[in-house]
């Protein structure tokens, strides 16, 4: 499952990919403000340990949103740890309903290893079907590489990075410089 911005804004690619026993969060470095390019070694995959519990995140949209999300996830984690289905629904009605998070224009892509969801300003936190999801600029173009990718032999990093480099041959938002974060379930 993909999701694309709908507010005209463009930023960066993010996938997760769960094969065999591990899921593979990456993404671009490539921060762009309209046409120009103004850096390209962002860390936009990040792993957070709210009480010794890891979950990697990705997200694509406003840094300044993305990490008011990631504050309020982590907070969402702590008060509820190891359920991150949990905290992720928690964090998308808190999302909807405030009316100062409804601003934020950012996704995020969540998983602590077994689960795997994207969270969305709708309200949404949606499970993706086939172990791949992909947000962001270049996000289709991530999901349909690893979509036939994924009964290959390769496993879940290789995967998300051949993916991620096709995304990034296509996609003016997205380049080839890569975090990426493996957590096993």
């Amino acid at each position: 499952m993909a999701q694309n911005e709908s507010s005209g804004w463009h930023g960066t690619t993010i996938i997760g990919v769960r094969k065999g026993g591990q899921v593979v969060i990456a993404g671009d470095g490539q921060v762009s403000l309209g046409p120009t390019v103004i850096k390209g070694s962002a860390r936009k995959v990040r792993r957070l340990s709210p009480g010794g519990y890891d979950v990697v995140c990705g997200f694509a949209g406003s840094t300044a949103d993305a990490f008011t999300l990631l504050e309020r996830l982590e907070a969402k984690l702590e008060a509820t740890p190891g359920q991150l289905q949990r905290a992720s629904v928690e964090l998308a009605k808190d999302w909807r309903t405030d009316k100062y998070l409804q601003k934020l224009e950012a996704m995020l892509i969540v998983t602590d290893g077994t689960e795997l969801y994207v969270i969305t300003g709708a309200g949404d936190v949606l499970e993706p079907e086939h172990g791949i999801a992909a947000i962001g600029s270049g996000g289709n173009y991530a999901l349909a590489a690893a979509r036939a990718l994924i009964d290959g032999p390769e496993d879940a990093e290789t995967i998300a990075c051949k993916a991620m480099a096709i995304a990034a041959e296509i996609c003016v938002y997205t380049n080839g410089n890569l975090t990426v974060e493996t957590i096993s379930g």
